[in-house]
């Protein structure tokens, strides 16, 4: 069996402008983030067929404090 990695590995990717056409997404309404990713806005997000599919919406923050380091080289909070 193969792994994940090998799987998407072996995958063709598209571009997300024309995933975006073929779903019937405006060009327009689409913010790239590199070839291959993209943010939709909310509004295009059909409620009924969201209920009817195992549509994930996700988001991530680091909840790492950030440290600076002074000119002596000893970290500062």
């Amino acid at each position: 069996m193969k792994s994940d990695i090998e799987i998407a590995r072996e995958t063709d990717l598209r571009k997300i402008k024309e995933v975006a056409t073929t779903l019937g997404i405006p060009r327009e309404e689409v913010q790239n983030y590199g070839r291959y990713i993209a943010k939709v806005p909310i509004h295009l997000i059909d409620k009924k067929q969201m209920d009817q599919h195992n549509l994930i919406l996700g988001t991530a923050i680091t909840p790492t404090k950030a440290y600076g380091f002074d000119r002596s080289g000893f970290r500062s909070e």
